[in-house]
């Protein structure tokens, strides 16, 4: 069964400045574990056409930037072969305390195994997110640290 996931966060920069937290190689500095691979040179991560590869949970995923306005939205495709496939969409707004930003994913499991993955994930997606926000907060904390 397809889900399709909406929640927000709250990121304690301007949108402008966010943005960059949300890129392959931005989310390296918050993300433990994510270490994206390009199998071709890319100067600029989040331009439409970009392709890269992550290791996860024992899963490998391919991904496609589709789609950027930079400093507010990112959209990617993402295909975790014989378990799901969909869209994640990122997209910032403006507030007095930073950015709210709304992220969605739309995935559907290719399998059995990606149906209980995809329950599993859905019933903790707010938690995840929280958990998004949370590293983030010490990410920019420890920033203003060095």
């Amino acid at each position: 069964m397809r889900h399709r996931l909406t929640d927000r966060i709250q990121v304690a920069l301007p949108p402008g400045e966010a943005f960059h937290l949300f890129t392959p190689r931005g989310e390296r500095e918050w993300a433990h574990g994510w270490d994206p691979t390009f199998p071709a040179p890319t100067p600029d991560d989040s331009e439409p056409g970009t392709v890269f590869e992550t290791d996860a949970d024992g899963h490998r995923g391919t991904w496609l930037v589709t789609d950027r306005v930079p400093g507010r939205r990112i959209s990617y495709a993402q295909v975790i072969a014989g378990d799901r496939a969909g869209s994640i969409t990122v997209t910032l707004e403006p507030t007095d305390a930073g950015s709210d930003v709304e992220v969605v994913y739309d995935l559907t499991p290719l399998s059995n195994a990606g149906a209980h993955h995809l329950e599993q994930f859905a019933d903790g997606y707010g938690q995840y997110l929280r958990s998004w926000q949370d590293a983030i907060a010490v990410c920019l904390h420890e920033r203003t640290e060095s």
